[in-house]
């Protein structure tokens, strides 16, 4: 399949850095959102990356105004001229389904139809659509214009052919695709979330300060970033999300949520984009 035009739906952190880097890897991208202060939001923050990206020589002049020439809808209107829809809402099934069955509506019949989920089955995903073998998980990582990762993850009926779009897709971003089982958390989050939730049941039971256990993980297990700082970037929801779908669909209780987490998301201490979690962010 020729994929020239990629429609993203959400303007958050993540669908912004996707918008981003497809653009700067020669697509055609519209952002959408439902909220236009995030679209305002997402256009000065891709703004502002791509001048960071573009002084360190990492990006030309080409490849920054394609940036900045990026379409921003708050409808769905344009999906029916994509042949790439990149979902990157909120990690909650409900929403998903609801996107992807008007999504499927609207798309066209040969699109394919991708999900930047962290965690949520993309079998079920592709159940609430008419086309599930053109459904497939894109999982990129944070921040996406600098992470090289992408999970790629097939549903039941994924089909080969894309699946291998999606791969060359991803290496024409400049990324490296790694393929994961259509499992809870996939490859990356059944490992890292239960790591960090066992970091915050260590802050909670008073093990260490949170500077001390992230300390002890950098300089003791060489991570470049402590686990209490990495779920502030994530976001504490998103953590809080994961390990709820890890205990309900693996059904070991050994991936309960840490109460602390709870408590904090509770309050709103949701971590870099509240300005407070673990840390404290102006």
């Amino acid at each position: 399949m020729d994929v020239k035009h990629f429609f993203v739906i959400g303007a958050g952190t993540m669908g912004n850095g996707i918008a981003q880097v497809a653009a700067t890897s020669g697509f055609q991208v519209t952002l959408m959102d439902v909220v236009p202060e995030q679209l305002e939001r997402a256009k000065m923050a891709i703004a502002k990356s791509v001048d960071k990206l573009f002084s360190k020589e990492v990006i030309d002049e080409a490849q920054k105004e394609a940036a900045l020439s990026i379409s921003f809808t708050v409808t769905m209107e344009i999906v029916e001229n994509s042949d790439l829809i990149i979902e990157a809402a909120s990690e909650n099934p409900e929403l998903k389904f609801r996107i992807f069955q008007e999504i499927d509506k609207l798309a066209p019949p040969e699109a394919i139809l991708a999900s930047n989920t962290s965690s949520i089955s993309i079998t079920k995903i592709a159940a609430a659509t008419q086309r599930p073998e053109q459904v497939v998980g894109m999982h990129f990582m944070n921040p996406v214009p600098l992470m090289r990762l992408v999970e790629v993850i097939g549903g039941l009926a994924t089909s080969p052919e894309t699946l291998q779009t999606v791969v060359e897709i991803c290496r024409m971003m400049g990324k490296e695709p790694v393929e994961a089982k259509d499992s809870p958390g996939f490859i990356s989050n059944r490992i890292l979330c239960p790591m960090i939730n066992e970091a915050i049941f260590a802050l909670q039971e008073g093990v260490g300060s949170a500077e001390a256990i992230d300390i002890v993980m950098k300089l003791g297990m060489n991570h470049p970033i402590g686990p209490l700082a990495l779920c502030d970037l994530i976001g504490l929801d998103v953590v809080l999300s994961v390990m709820e779908v890890l205990q309900r669909d693996l059904g070991d209780d050994k991936y309960r949520p840490c109460p602390l987490l709870r408590r904090m998301v509770d309050a709103g201490y949701l971590g870099r984009k509240s300005g407070r979690g673990f840390y404290t962010y102006t």
